[in-house]
């Protein structure tokens, strides 16, 4: 196996299912204002950590294609990757409780903001990975 490619690849795939993770609450709620006001009032939306969700997978890519250097390309992954983790955690400790269980009567969105959560550190281990295939740690 080709660390040097699998690695980024399961970055890539991490945040993509980050994005996707994020994405569930409208298949399970009726009302997309519902789902706005769910993401709204955290301390922060968790549209940020989705943009560097965004701009991590190019990140991934060009250091997995060589059009960066793998080495910048991984630790700038790793940054990226653990301000998503930590602003999600931020945001999934903040929401109050109340307004998660109203959202629906689905137990699946209680466990959403966790689960997003744990994607979400996928994002930073293939990062880790991506390093670690590289010598640098």
């Amino acid at each position: 196996m080709d660390d040097l490619r699998t690695a980024p690849t399961v970055g890539i795939v991490g945040c993509v299912l980050y994005l996707l993770a994020l994405a569930v609450p409208y298949l399970l709620v009726e009302t997309t204002s519902a789902v706005g006001a769910y993401y709204d009032s955290g301390a922060l939306s968790p549209v940020i950590p989705a943009v560097f969700a965004l701009v991590a997978i190019i990140v991934f890519a060009a250091g997995r294609e060589g059009r960066t250097d793998p080495s910048v390309a991984a630790g700038a992954a790793i940054v990226l990757g653990l301000f998503i983790v930590g602003l999600t955690l931020l945001w999934a400790t903040t929401v109050p409780v109340s307004l998660v269980l109203g959202l629906t009567e689905s137990t699946l969105i209680e466990h959403h903001r966790w689960a997003v959560v744990v994607v979400a550190l996928s994002v930073p281990l293939g990062a880790a990975w991506f390093a670690r295939a590289l010598r640098l740690f």
